[in-house]
């Protein structure tokens, strides 16, 4: 039995990960489609077709969502899934012979949304259209992989103070079935800020000490007056982004889903922070396949999703590895740090 996202009747996972440096993408396909929502936080968001789920516009199902590194031009591998699902005959269909089309056609709807992963490696590396469809040739019902992968693979957090003080970030996934109805999450750990965890209060990654060895825990640091130099989003101090997709197999309208999208936002601020900041473009979509063929109020399905997402955040800094060396910065993960020695230091779980 599927584990994560793919636990959802309806779902497959893809990830493309390039091997000439740490960036990729991951593709979420809904072949029979799913009704979508989504919800934007951050203030630095790159998306493709988000508006277009407002619920008050004409279109209620997806058939992709598209999540990618690279900044605005990873927006790019939308349009290799497009392709791909076109080739297959996977999309909205267009035109009837009532309407006087001998040959009817499909368009896939394929919103998509990026993180800024350029600080890793040679920027002119970013996924395009090829990453896309190759993401979409992996794709599958399996439990997705983990960590380094997808649009996880340049993922970095605890970028407050900038890079070189920052952890490994990457793609973590999660599940719960309560009452007949299956509710997931996948998200891409890419932040400004710590995460942590909202059962203890622990950092789990997040900024790092001016030597590198021990965690100083970003908010604290503020408090105690260590400013970060640049905070302006226009000098890119700490470009970030947090990408995420719950779902769920319950029925649900195009506001409901919306709805979701919303209150799963703040499994992201339980479990990062800060959050939502002018260096993340933070976005939560959501999608109701409706295979259980059941309802569920709209406000279980959130308060779950919130939940298991920030179960998500947490999964995808353990899963990480550390990366370093080949013009790479260093960027420990959170195994990496605790291995190292790292002690608890006091207000750790404050």
């Amino acid at each position: 039995m599927s584990f994560g996202l793919t636990a959802v009747a309806g779902l497959e996972v893809g990830h493309f990960t390039d091997t000439r440096r740490p960036t990729g993408c991951t593709v979420i396909i809904a072949r029979e489609g799913a009704v979508a929502g989504v919800d934007v936080r951050g203030a630095s968001p790159g998306t493709r077709e988000t508006e277009l789920l407002d619920p008050v516009n004409a279109i209620d199902q997806v058939q992709a969502i598209v999540l990618a590194g690279g900044s605005a031009f990873g927006l790019d591998a939308a349009g290799g899934v497009m392709r791909w699902l076109e080739e297959r005959g996977i999309g909205a269909v267009i035109g009837t012979p009532a309407d006087g089309v001998a040959q009817p056609f499909v368009v896939p709807i394929v919103p998509a949304a990026i993180l800024f992963d350029l600080w890793v490696g040679d920027a002119r590396i970013r996924p395009d259209a090829a990453s896309g469809y190759a993401a979409c040739d992996a794709a599958s019902r399996d439990s997705p992989a983990e960590g380094n992968v997808g649009a996880g693979a340049g993922a970095t957090v605890g970028k407050l103070f900038g890079i070189g003080r920052a952890m490994k970030g990457g793609v973590g996934t999660a599940s719960i079935e309560v009452g007949g109805i299956t509710v997931a999450a996948l998200v891409a750990v890419n932040a400004i800020g710590d995460v942590v965890d909202p059962r203890s209060g622990r950092i789990v990654a997040g900024a790092r000490s001016a030597d590198g060895r021990k965690l100083v825990g970003a908010m604290r640091a503020l408090k105690r007056g260590e400013l970060p130099a640049r905070l302006d989003p226009r000098n890119a101090a700490g470009a970030a982004t947090t990408l995420a997709v719950v779902a769920t197999d319950a029925v649900l309208t195009k506001a409901e889903a919306t709805k979701v999208a919303q209150m799963a936002h703040d499994g992201l601020a339980r479990s990062i922070n800060p959050v939502h900041t002018m260096g993340d473009g933070d976005v939560v979509f959501a999608l109701a396949t409706g295979a259980s063929g059941a309802s569920a109020a709209t406000t279980l399905i959130g308060a779950l999703a919130a939940d298991v997402l920030a179960d998500a955040v947490l999964r995808a800094v353990r899963a990480a590895k550390g990366i370093a060396g080949h013009g790479l910065p260093d960027l420990p993960s959170a195994a990496d740090l605790a291995g190292a020695g790292h002690k608890k230091e006091p207000g750790d779980d404050a």
